[in-house]
C-alpha cells in the first residue's frame, strides 16, 4: 500500500473550521492505525490570512508523528481574484476564462503541485476540501492517484463551476461525509465509469464529558444558553440567528443568553446587546464545556456538508436546531431525532420555547442524536471505512 499524503491548503493544530479539523484528526487516527501518513500543505497560516504571504517557513515538520511538509507561495495577482470572488459572492456567473483566471490567483504554490507531479508513485492523495488550488492543481497533477473529500455543499455558486467539476470527474475517487452530500455531488456531475465513490463521515470523539458548573462559572453565564459554535459569518447564515434571537429576546422578555464560541472572525451587527456573548476561540477543553452546559445548539448554515459540531453537541447530550433549507443538517436530525428544523422565524420562536420549556423532552433529543453519533461516528468505524477505500484505490497500482 503506498503512503498516504493528506494535501490542505493549510495545516496547524488550533486552525478552526470543519474540513481543516477533519483533515488533522482523520490523518493522525490513520496514523495511530498504523499507516503510513504524511500532510501536503502551503505555509499560509490559514484561511483569515494573506494568501500570497508565507507564514511558516518552508520545508518538513513533525505532528503527532505525522511529517508535515510545507511548500511556500508566491506572489498572486490579489486583485484579480478579490474581483471575481466578489463577484461570485453577489450569486454572478463568470465565464470559463475568468473562472481558470480565479483559481490560478487564488493561491500560487508551483513547489507543491511539482512535488505531487514527482512523487505521485509514491503517494495516494487525499485532496480536502474541492474549493481550494491546491485540490484543483494537485489533483490534475496526478488525477489517477486522487481521492478527494470535497466537503461539498450546494451554495449556487462555487459548486456549479465548470473548472471543478472537471477537476471532479478526473479523479480517482470521491470520499463523502453524508448521503445527502454524496447526492449533491452525483447530481452535479454525474457518473464516472470507474470512479470509486463512497459515503465515508467523519471521526468524533465520543469520550469527552464536559463540565456544565466549570464553563458557567468561568465564564459567569446563568439562565439558558442558546450555543452558536464556528466562523459567524454571513457564509454561516449569522445575521439571520442574531435577527431572530433578538426578535425572540424582545418578544419572549425570556433571559436567556446567545453564546457564540470558535469564530475569529468580527461579529456582524446585532451582537452588541446583553443577550448575547461571543466568547471568541476557546480552548478544547472549554469547548466542550460549553457544548455540555447549552440547553440547545442552533446551526443556521445552509452550507454543510458534515457539520461537526452538530455531533459534538450530541456528544454531550445537548440537542440542536437546524435550518430546514440544508439537506445535510436535516438529513441528520430527521434519521436521528435529535433536533428541530427552522425556516421561518416563528418556527425558530416555537423550537427554542420548545425546548426551554420542556428540558425532559430536551434531553431526550439529545440522548437520541448521542446515540446516533455512537452508531456512525465513532473513530474505529471510520479508520475502518478509510482503510477499505485506501486498499481499493491502491489494488490498481
Amino acid at each position: 500500500m503506498s503512503r498516504v499524503a493528506f494535501v490542505t491548503p493549510w495545516f496547524g493544530e488550533l486552525i478552526p473550521g470543519g474540513s481543516e479539523t477533519q483533515a488533522r484528526t482523520t490523518a493522525y487516527h490513520l496514523h495511530k492505525a498504523g499507516m503510513d501518513v504524511e500532510i501536503l500543505t502551503t505555509c499560509i497560516r490559514d484561511l483569515y490570512d494573506d494568501w500570497g504571504r508565507n507564514h511558516h517557513a518552508p520545508g518538513t515538520e513533525c505532528y503527532r508523528g505525522i511529517p508535515v511538509r510545507r511548500f511556500p507561495v508566491k506572489r498572486r495577482r490579489a486583485k484579480a481574484f478579490d474581483r471575481l470572488n466578489r463577484r461570485l459572492a453577489r450569486g454572478e456567473r463568470i465565464t470559463h476564462r475568468e473562472e481558470r483566471t480565479f483559481i490560478r490567483q487564488m493561491f500560487v504554490a508551483p513547489s507543491l503541485y511539482r512535488y505531487i507531479k514527482r512523487h505521485q508513485r509514491d503517494y495516494l492523495f487525499i485532496f480536502i476540501p474541492f474549493v481550494f488550488a491546491s485540490t484543483y492543481h494537485g489533483v490534475l497533477m496526478a488525477p489517477d492517484r486522487a481521492l478527494v473529500i470535497p466537503c461539498l455543499h450546494d451554495d449556487g455558486v462555487y459548486a456549479r463551476l465548470s473548472i471543478y467539476h472537471a477537476m471532479l470527474r478526473a479523479a480517482r475517487g470521491l470520499l463523502f461525509n453524508t448521503a445527502a452530500e454524496a447526492r449533491l455531488g452525483d447530481s452535479l456531475i454525474g457518473p464516472v465509469d470507474g470512479q470509486i465513490r463512497r459515503v465515508i463521515g467523519v471521526g468524533i470523539d465520543t469520550d469527552v464529558v464536559g463540565d456544565v458548573a466549570r464553563f458557567r462559572t468561568k465564564y459567569r453565564i446563568q439562565g439558558p444558553i442558546l450555543l452558536y459554535a464556528g466562523r459567524a459569518d454571513e457564509g454561516k447564515n449569522v445575521p439571520l440567528l442574531i435577527e431572530y434571537w433578538n426578535r425572540y429576546v424582545d418578544e419572549s422578555s425570556r433571559q436567556a443568553t446567545l453564546v457564540f464560541i470558535g469564530s475569529v472572525s468580527p461579529q456582524p451587527p446585532g451582537t452588541d446587546r446583553a443577550s448575547i456573548r461571543d466568547l471568541g476561540f476557546l480552548s478544547a477543553e472549554d469547548k466542550i464545556d460549553a457544548f455540555a452546559a447549552a440547553d440547545l445548539l442552533c446551526q443556521p448554515s445552509l452550507n454543510e456538508s458534515f457539520s461537526l459540531v452538530i455531533m459534538e453537541s450530541w456528544v454531550q447530550g445537548t440537542p440542536v436546531l437546524v435550518h430546514g433549507d440544508c439537506a445535510v443538517t436535516s438529513e441528520h436530525c430527521a434519521t436521528s431525532g435529535g433536533g428541530l428544523r427552522f425556516t421561518t422565524y416563528d418556527e425558530f420562536a416555537r423550537s427554542v420555547d420548545g425546548v426551554l420549556d420542556d428540558p425532559r423532552a430536551a434531553k431526550a433529543m439529545g440522548r437520541l442524536g448521542r446515540k446516533y453519533v455512537l452508531d456512525h461516528y465513532r473513530w474505529p468505524n471510520i479508520v475502518a471505512r478509510y482503510q477499505e477505500v485506501i486498499t481499493e484505490a491502491c489494488s490498481v497500482f
